[in-house]
């Protein structure tokens, strides 16, 4: 495994326990809130990792590999939805105002979380293993 994939995972491995200790925290408290805030930072960091480092070598690569291509597409837009969806879920409760679907709100961001997480680290990553051979 390349170490760029290793530092990928570990992130996503923060990013998840942090979200986890949110919800058990809620956002009412002051340290719930500072942790939702730390996961939304620990997100973006991540996501700019892979724009400027995964990305282009798995963009260049999909220029002779139609198929890469086409999950490379999936993905972004795949992505897009899931961005908004976060962003939403940050904006909402980094203010601290939780109301009573807080905790239906957390299992959805989860659940779209971990099959974003499970597809990159099984797809993408491994693409991306694969040609830095």
């Amino acid at each position: 495994m390349s170490r760029l994939v290793e530092e990928l995972k570990n992130d996503h491995n923060v990013i998840v326990e942090m979200l986890m200790e949110v919800s058990k925290l809620g956002v009412s408290s002051k340290e719930g809130k500072d942790k939702l805030i730390s996961a939304k930072l620990g997100l973006l960091s991540h996501l700019k990792k892979e724009d400027e480092t995964l990305y282009p070598v798995l963009k260049k690569a999909s220029e002779t590999d139609p198929a890469l291509k086409q999950t490379l597409e999936l993905f972004v837009r795949d992505m897009e939805v899931t961005s908004k969806a976060v962003m939403q879920f940050f904006d909402k409760y980094s203010s601290g105002s939780a109301g009573t679907d807080f905790a239906k709100a957390c299992g959805a961001l989860f659940s779209d979380l971990k099959m974003r997480i499970w597809k990159e680290e099984n797809i993408l990553y491994a693409k991306y293993d694969e040609l830095s051979k």
